[in-house]
């Protein structure tokens, strides 16, 4: 059946990787509900949630209505599809504060207002009632242990082991689908390609229970031109959450991807139009050097998940960084940042103060203080090389003292470097 509508705008921007046959009949029409089920086993989502989450953004800009499902009662399980050993349970709290915070995330992309308004919806309001005798009966009895078997999720664990905990799981997300589906009239679940088995699961069970045709999409499990696994730096996940990942952590990320995989990511991660996109891959191929498209990637990226005052905020930085920005324009957005990215102290003034002149910095007292020096020695040692700097200012070899006034920048701190690119942050207070 030839794809039109958002359905086309998914294939050409690589967001499928397989859908069952009523997909394109289905979304034919605005006014279809999809879901997508989020894990809330950490307080965060990663990047790599991304690809769902723009799917989502898809259809609800094509007129149909998101779903997102926080799994607050599924979480207190964990889905062995990917995993190839058990997860640790949670406790209910923890994935309480957990799907509160994620809900939180997932607000930044979807619109709940209006005719297409995107709900939120936690499966514990159904699960954590559930009796397990009648579930057992009245779910369980439609699927065969066979049928499960042959899912991926579950045979790729059957070597290592897998409890009934987790063996369970297919059959409480094909509950989910059959929820939605009387809850909200969802009749397409949408995941990563490792959720397939998952997905086919509900569609059945909605079949045999309501006699109704449901529906699934998949995604492509994104990874770099290299094969490394998306997201994943050398500091560890890629998240949303600006505490565990800095807006300009996160800015530089997107910044850094490769030549090769930089349309592609265009096309999964913003919604600029296919005109932009393929000017930015024309200006890639041409000046590569220049990294246009990398820099519309970060930006549009960054200011979805942080907002403009992050984005800002991260761009300052990097230019703080990279380029020739003054300390003093830093804000305090842009403080915050480097406060979490670079070695950090909170200082009394008492202890950076000259002692024979109160109103003046001792410099090897500053790099001491901040750790650019292990001892005295050998800041005076740094001081006298010329590899000394306050607030990106070279200082001369003799520069023992520098002002007080002048020197603490707002919010009171002094950025104090070692070398081009060694900077530490002291907060005088």
């Amino acid at each position: 059946m030839q794809m039109t509508g958002v359905l086309e705008e998914l294939q050409w921007r690589g967001l499928i990787y397989q859908f069952t046959d009523g997909v394109p009949e289905a979304l034919s029409k605005n006014g279809a509900s999809a879901y997508i089920g989020f894990d809330p086993t950490g307080n965060s989502l990663h990047v790599g949630s991304l690809l769902v989450i723009m799917i989502l953004v898809h259809l609800q800009r094509h007129g149909h209505r998101p779903v997102a499902l926080v799994g607050g009662g599924t979480g207190m399980i964990g889905d062995p599809s990917g995993k190839t050993t058990e997860r640790q349970l949670l406790t209910a709290e923890l994935v309480a504060a957990n799907t509160a915070a994620i809900r939180a995330q997932l607000e930044r992309f979807l619109d709940f207002s209006g005719p297409t308004a995107a709900r939120m919806r936690d499966n514990a309001d159904w699960l954590a009632p559930l009796r397990v005798v009648e579930f057992l009966r009245d779910i369980g009895k439609h699927f065969t242990v066979n049928y499960m078997l042959q899912k991926e999720s579950v045979r790729s664990r059957m070597d290592a082991g897998i409890s009934y905990t987790e063996f369970s799981y297919m059959l409480l997300q094909a509950y989910d689908f059959l929820e939605l589906r009387r809850r909200d009239d969802v009749t397409l679940q949408l995941g990563g390609s490792d959720q397939w088995g998952n997905i086919t699961a509900g569609i059945e069970l909605i079949r045999r229970v309501d006699g109704i045709d449901a529906h699934g999409l998949t995604s492509p499990l994104v990874t770099s031109s290299t094969g490394a696994k998306f997201g994943k730096t050398e500091a560890g996940a890629v998240w949303l959450d600006a505490e565990r990942t800095s807006p300009y952590a996160f800015y530089q990320f997107w910044l850094s991807t490769e030549d090769r995989d930089v349309g592609r990511y265009l096309r999964y991660f913003t919604l600029l139009d296919r005109a932009e996109i393929e000017t930015l891959d024309a200006a890639a191929a041409a000046t590569p050097e220049h990294r246009a498209a990398q820099h519309a990637l970060a930006r549009d990226v960054t200011r979805r998940v942080h907002g403009e005052g992050g984005l800002r905020a991260a761009e300052q930085v990097s230019t703080f960084y990279f380029g020739k920005l003054d300390p003093h324009d830093l804000t305090d957005d842009a403080f915050t940042i480097l406060r979490a990215e670079s070695r950090f102290r909170d200082v009394a003034r008492s202890e950076l103060t000259s002692d024979g002149d109160p109103s003046q910095l001792d410099v090897v007292k500053l790099l001491t203080a901040s750790g650019s020096a292990a001892s005295n020695g050998i800041a005076k040692t740094l001081l006298e090389q010329g590899s000394v700097s306050i607030n990106k200012r070279k200082l001369q070899h003799a520069e023992r003292l520098v002002p007080i006034d002048g020197t603490i920048l707002r919010g009171g701190h002094i950025v104090v470097g070692r070398g081009k690119r060694d900077f530490a942050l002291l907060r005088v207070r």
